[in-house]
């Protein structure tokens, strides 16, 4: 039903610019009665991060960037949602116009530079609907102008980790000037040594807070063994594997193209699984991985599991197919754990990321 009325607005959808578009759906979620999906099948199950995720399949961060539309996007069947990202104190963000379909190479390009309403206006919503159930988690981001980012996302830990059931700690932006710098691995570093004993400070009921590191997809292969260094070093939690690009490959055909921003989207698809295979082989079963970029199917999102994601994301391919495309996926999915022969999909976590990483098949 969802599908077949994503189909008939569609057209209607497109003739607006993709920011008023964004903000609609994101209304309309928060409006809309809270849909209750279908039990998942068994076989999607994952657990991870000591939480239980019903299905593997989530709702990547950028789209919910205020938490106003929880109820409603969990609604749709997603195993988990993250809303975000959140910056401490409210900013505007870039000026508009500020994202750009790509349609003929469905893609998105967006330039919103962090634009948040502010941690304190995100936890009230995270804290009026706790008792609602669904895992959500918060993408945390630093404020533009911040004198100190590093203490920016401390801030944001102990303010927010009583209320998620996860925290990733951003610094792959390409839309905050800087931001990237934060990658380098004696500034990561310290970034996740402050955040770690922030988010001790305040563990909820003894229970720490899982803390994720989401990456770009731009990295060097040495930039990531010293991210991985850290990670493993300072016991994280998890990594995102990855971030929107600021490449621009040679198959891009609309001329939006040449805007300025992170790149979402199918040509996402090869780097940021390709980066995801060289991450699982570095972590060695050490922590989860939760893959992002490029979804737009069941074979896409299986491919990102045999890569090595425990779970995956998407956002970009909602704006072309709907998100009737969520049980779509799921459906896929469990085929593929009765194909194997297995009671769970995550026994496939990690199959081929060798031959992935060698850019053997995808």
């Amino acid at each position: 039903m969802i599908g077949t009325l994503f189909g008939l607005a569609r057209p209607l959808i497109h003739k607006l610019d993709a920011e008023t578009a964004h903000k609609l759906a994101v209304a309309a979620l928060a409006k809309a009665p809270a849909l209750r999906p279908a039990a998942d099948d068994p076989a999607l199950a994952v657990d991870a991060f000591g939480l239980r995720f019903p299905n593997p399949v989530g709702l990547a961060a950028g789209f919910d960037k205020h938490a106003e539309a929880i109820d409603g996007t969990l609604g749709l069947g997603f195993g988990f949602v993250e809303v975000g990202g959140v910056t401490p104190l409210p900013q505007p963000g870039n000026a508009r116009p500020r994202v750009f379909r790509l349609p003929e190479d469905e893609a998105v390009i967006n330039r919103y530079g962090l634009n948040s309403e502010g941690m304190e206006a995100v936890a009230a919503r995270l804290a009026a609907r706790r008792r609602r159930g669904g895992i959500v988690g918060v993408n945390l981001g630093a404020n533009k102008d911040s004198a100190d980012r590093s203490a920016d996302y401390a801030v944001l830990t102990r303010r927010l980790a009583p209320l998620a059931d996860f925290l990733t700690v951003n610094i792959s932006s390409p839309n905050t000037p800087g931001l990237r710098d934060l990658q380098a691995e004696s500034a990561l570093d310290d970034l996740i040594a402050r955040v770690l004993a922030a988010r001790d400070e305040v563990r909820a009921q003894g229970r720490a807070t899982p803390i994720l590191l989401k990456i770009a997809p731009d990295l060097s292969l040495p930039e990531l063994d010293g991210m991985v260094s850290v990670a493993l070093k300072r016991r994280i939690d998890g990594m995102i594997v990855s971030n929107t690009t600021v490449a621009r490959p040679d198959s891009l055909r609309n001329a939006a193209k040449a805007e300025t921003g992170g790149l979402s989207g199918k040509p996402l698809y090869a780097p940021s699984t390709r980066l995801l295979a060289e991450t699982f082989l570095r972590v060695e079963g050490r922590f989860p991985l939760i893959g992002v970029g490029g979804i737009d199917s069941a074979r896409t999102a299986f491919a990102k599991i045999r890569a090595g994601a425990s779970l995956v994301q998407f956002y970009s391919a909602m704006v072309f197919k709907g998100p009737g495309l969520v049980c779509e996926i799921k459906q896929g999915l469990a085929t593929e754990a009765r194909k194997a022969g297995l009671p769970r999909l995550s026994a496939l976590v990690g199959r081929d990321a060798a031959e992935i990483a060698r850019g053997e098949t995808l």
